[in-house]
């Protein structure tokens, strides 16, 4: 295949590096960076094949001003919702192409690993079989690709479990013990299942890799970078600071106000977005904690 990768941040770089081993792959962003095979987002976007890495909040704009569809075949590899809307990737996407042409990523897969071909496993979701099949097969094989139909479920996992990460932050920031974020982990598995029922998700999506598996690393490493936002807060840093060290998204900082919202406008029980949420908001980590384990 002829890939091309819209957004050279670590991820899309990551992308780019890993779907280079079987096919022909050129990269390109918005703004230009000196890396190999980088071109113009124009040609990235005349591409057919594209792996789309730009972050959720920076879609629509990007798509208004760079896309015009001819067939595209495209492969969702951002996690989030739009919180100026309240709308998940799938909603936006399909105001630019079909359905049947979108794929969406998930699974545990820090971009750092990737880099390094280290092994993993994925899942590649689409109402179009044909089209998740062939994303999957163009994996090198290092990546174990997996294809499925549960597009809503894997996006909702895909964003649900960066608002858990910022809290089992919190919980390693204040030294709870690993007993604390396991407990705080297993209930938030419950939580973003419980989301996702409520929007027609499959149950069984959430102890999948996109679901459970990508869960579990980004709750539970450095190299998270809103596990990093919730430890932060714990040490007592600002959220500007937070985010102004790690110098890149957190998708879940602005994914945890759009769940929140979503919840309250349809009455959805859900106490670790809510408390991560007031924590965001400047409420003391320790009071914060106490309140959700209890």
């Amino acid at each position: 295949m002829n890939i091309a990768v819209a957004g050279a941040g670590k991820w899309g770089s990551a992308l780019a590096h890993a779907y280079s081993f079987k096919n022909s792959v050129i990269i390109g962003s918005r703004r230009e960076r000196n890396i190999k095979n980088f071109v113009s987002i124009s040609e990235v976007m005349s591409s057919e094949y594209i792996v789309m890495a730009i972050p959720t909040q920076f879609v629509r704009e990007f798509m208004h001003k760079h896309f015009k569809f001819s067939n595209q075949k495209i492969l969702v590899a951002a996690k989030g919702i739009e919180v100026s809307s309240g709308k998940f990737l799938q909603d936006i996407y399909e105001e630019y192409l079909p359905q049947e042409n979108i794929a969406y990523l998930s699974g545990p897969s820090f971009a750092a690993e990737v880099m390094k071909s280290l092994p993993t496993a994925l899942v590649v979701s689409s109402t179009n079989l044909d089209l998740a099949k062939e994303w999957a097969d163009a994996m090198p094989q290092f990546i174990k690709a997996y294809v499925d139909s549960d597009v809503v479920g894997a996006e909702i996992a895909g964003a649900y479990k960066n608002v858990i990460a910022i809290a089992a932050g919190v919980c390693d920031g204040l030294e709870l013990g690993n007993n604390a974020r396991a407990a705080l982990t297993s209930r938030g598995l419950v939580e973003m299942a419980r989301f996702g029922k409520y929007f027609g998700a499959k149950s069984k999506t959430f102890l999948s890799l996109g679901g459970a598996g990508d869960l579990f690393l980004t709750a539970s490493s450095p190299l998270s970078r809103n596990y990093r936002v919730g430890f932060g807060l714990a040490k007592e840093k600002s959220l500007n600071a937070i985010l102004e060290e790690l110098g890149e998204v957190a998708e879940g900082v602005v994914t945890t106000k759009a769940i929140v919202e979503i919840g309250k406008k349809e009455d959805i029980y859900l106490p670790i977005a809510v408390e991560v949420n007031n924590l965001l908001n400047g409420k003391e980590p320790k009071s914060s904690l106490k309140d959700l384990l209890s």
